[in-house]
């Protein structure tokens, strides 16, 4: 069991390492000055990806100890990750029906 103690605690600091190099090429991809990209659904990504951040710095500060949140606030996360999802699904659809 000794492994699998040792994965969940090293987990979200791989997680945020990641994480880092993601909002790196989504700061990347809003530096695009192209007018042909439609980038709000990628802005609403970056916004669940932003919110991930949060979910997963609670959880490492949570492992060291320094803090202890009620454990339905990653309901409240997961939740607002997976209607940004859809919503912004919703939005490519709509854009490619229309041809923006």
């Amino acid at each position: 069991m000794a492994f699998a103690e040792s994965l969940a605690s090293v987990a979200p600091l791989y997680n945020l390492a990641l994480v880092t190099i993601v909002i790196v090429l989504f700061l990347k991809l809003f530096s695009i000055k192209s007018k042909g990209v439609y980038l709000k659904p990628w802005n609403l990504l970056y916004g669940a990806v932003l919110i991930y951040v949060v979910e997963e710095l609670l959880t490492v500060l949570s492992k060291a100890g320094i803090l202890t949140p009620p454990r339905i606030l990653n309901v409240f996360f997961e939740f607002a990750i997976i209607g940004i999802f859809v919503y912004l699904l919703l939005l490519q659809k709509q854009s490619l029906e229309h041809g923006k």
